[in-house]
């Protein structure tokens, strides 16, 4: 368990055929398009947000790349803001591609599974510039877009901690994208699990949602990926700020120093 002191509340920009989308429950063919993905990223970087969380959905699905899209987000945000880059990053390629744009983080999802030793490997390289997405089905891991099943999140947790993994993002599949809430149980499970910080992705749908998670920093969680309910409008990006900013110093808010 971390004893936390962060939070950094993240809006998503899902990408999927050069389009802002999102899906539910990660299954391909249950996206909303959203418009312009650099559009999306700008909005919510002069709404207040000093993260983002960008996905190249085509990447995850094996289905394609967006890499232009993914690069142009970088470029038109990254003085402002950080970006943290997700979605089919699973060699030396693809890593410094990644990496090349200028992303302050990348987060690493199948290759946790079934690539242990080369994750190992560039977690030792670049240290907190990687982190590993744990998506899951009550505790069984999902790869390859969610669509193939990768073992058991502890049994995984266990290996990643021990090869010095920084930041775990935990998605619960079932929940992405249907406005239902977190698994506010599952994610007290990995919190106690492991020392390493947690950010939490997946089902935020209000307010009450995010303070519970605020309320969880000192068990080790770092954070919040906010999509859909940015999206269609549940609260405003300034209204979240609004509900977790007084439970920490204001410096947490703004851009990381470099």
């Amino acid at each position: 368990m971390s004893q936390g002191t962060r939070f950094e509340l993240i809006p998503a920009v899902d990408i999927a055929d050069g389009t802002a989308v999102r899906l539910v429950q990660g299954e391909a063919g249950t996206e909303t398009a959203y418009g312009d993905p650099v559009a999306a990223a700008r909005q919510w970087v002069d709404d207040g947000a000093y993260w983002l969380h960008v996905v190249d959905l085509d990447r995850a699905f094996g289905r394609g790349t967006n890499a232009e899209q993914v690069a142009a987000i970088v470029a038109a945000v990254k003085d402002r803001c950080h970006v943290e880059i997700a979605g089919g990053i699973r060699d030396d390629e693809s890593l410094d591609a990644a990496l090349a744009t200028g992303a302050h983080r990348v987060v690493i999802g199948t290759a946790a599974l079934e690539q242990p030793e080369w994750v190992a490997k560039v977690i030792g390289e670049h240290g907190d510039r990687i982190a590993v997405s744990l998506d899951v089905r009550g505790t069984t891991l999902a790869a390859r877009g969610w669509t193939e099943e990768g073992g058991d999140v502890f049994a995984a947790i266990d290996r990643l901690d021990a090869a010095g993994c920084a930041l775990y993002v935990v998605t619960d599949v079932e929940r992405d994208g249907t406005m239902h809430g977190p698994h506010f149980h599952l994610l007290h499970r990995i919190c106690k699990h492991t020392m390493t910080p947690v950010i939490a992705s997946g089902g935020i749908a209000k307010l009450e949602d995010l303070h519970k998670l605020t309320e969880m920093v000192p068990d080790g969680i770092a954070g919040a990926v906010v999509g859909r309910a940015l999206y269609d409008g549940a609260f405003t990006l300034a209204e979240a700020v609004a509900t977790i900013e007084p439970r920490f110093d204001f410096w947490m808010w703004g851009p990381p120093q470099p």
